[in-house]
């Protein structure tokens, strides 16, 4: 089991264990990581960058109004700074987490105050704001990356995808690929893509909370204590989803090897088709990734 070096409470992110010998391989690279915005999302990714060995603590910065936050970081050895200037000039790559309403600005007052370059990468892991957004405020020159991870990166298991701008080269894009693989997996994907992403990957968790919770509510209906039903749920969808990643079989041969003719599992399944979840779960990612598209307008 590979934990994080650290002394102060754990990051979320290094509860999960790396099973994947390349990652546990990896030495502590050169890489000088800083978070201008230090909530959840950064801590699953400091996280993470630290058990994975792709990034130390003792390398990495952070900025943030709440103090709590920078008090919490720097039990782990990460720097607080005082300004973002000063993150700036400690880091080679800046994760970019903050609402995505204060991205502009954020990038607009460090372009003015002479802190970006075209040798540090700037990743924007904010909803919704375009490279154009990020680029125009960042400046000519400066290498953004738009990336949407989702919150399951909370527990080292993202699945997010990636735009390069046009002042990326393969390095960059290299560097953000083994960042986010320290933490799951990432895709690079065309912009125009982004609000698909956004309706499957960045909205999924919550389609899947819905689905294991309803499984659950079925195993209480059939006679289950509740703990029992949701855990089995639970255990269930991840079992089911890594079946799929690991043998790269089509979902459909997989549910095809487990339903018996005449048996249990395909009287759920026409249970399912019945009452139209298949076109439930079809719907859902098109009615996010339509709402993605309107909110990336206003």
């Amino acid at each position: 089991k590979l934990r994080a070096r650290v002394d102060g409470p754990t990051p979320v992110s290094v509860l999960h264990e790396y099973p994947n010998n390349t990652r546990i391989e990896m030495a502590m690279s050169t890489l000088k990581v800083g978070f201008i915005g230090s909530g959840m999302m950064a801590e699953a990714l400091a996280g993470g960058f630290d058990a994975a060995g792709v990034a130390a603590f003792s390398h990495m910065s952070c900025i943030d109004h709440n103090q709590s936050r920078l008090d919490l970081f720097a039990s782990w050895g990460v720097h607080p700074c005082k300004d973002n200037v000063e993150l700036a000039t400690r880091s080679n790559v800046i994760f970019i987490a903050v609402k995505p309403y204060a991205v502009a600005k954020v990038l607009s007052e460090m372009r003015a105050a002479g802190a970006l370059s075209k040798d540090t990468l700037v990743i924007s892991i904010a909803a919704g704001v375009t490279l154009h957004t990020l680029e125009e405020a960042a400046g000519p020159g400066i290498p953004m990356m738009r990336v949407m991870p989702n919150t399951p990166c909370l527990v080292g298991c993202v699945a997010a995808a990636m735009v390069p701008g046009t002042s990326c080269d393969e390095t960059h894009s290299a560097t953000t690929s083994k960042l986010f693989n320290a933490v799951g997996k990432i895709h690079q994907v065309q912009e125009k893509h982004m609000d698909a992403v956004t309706g499957v990957s960045g909205s999924g968790p919550a389609y899947v909370f819905l689905m294991i919770e309803a499984m659950a509510d079925g195993g209480v209906l059939a006679g289950l204590p509740r703990k029992i039903a949701q855990d089995l749920a639970a255990q269930t969808v991840m079992g089911a989803a890594k079946m799929v990643l690991e043998t790269g079989k089509h979902p459909g041969q997989l549910k095809d090897a487990v339903t018996s003719p005449a048996g249990t599992t395909i009287a759920g399944v026409a249970a399912l088709e019945r009452n139209g979840v298949r076109t439930a779960f079809i719907s859902a990612v098109k009615a996010a990734a339509d709402r993605a598209t309107e909110l990336s307008k206003e």
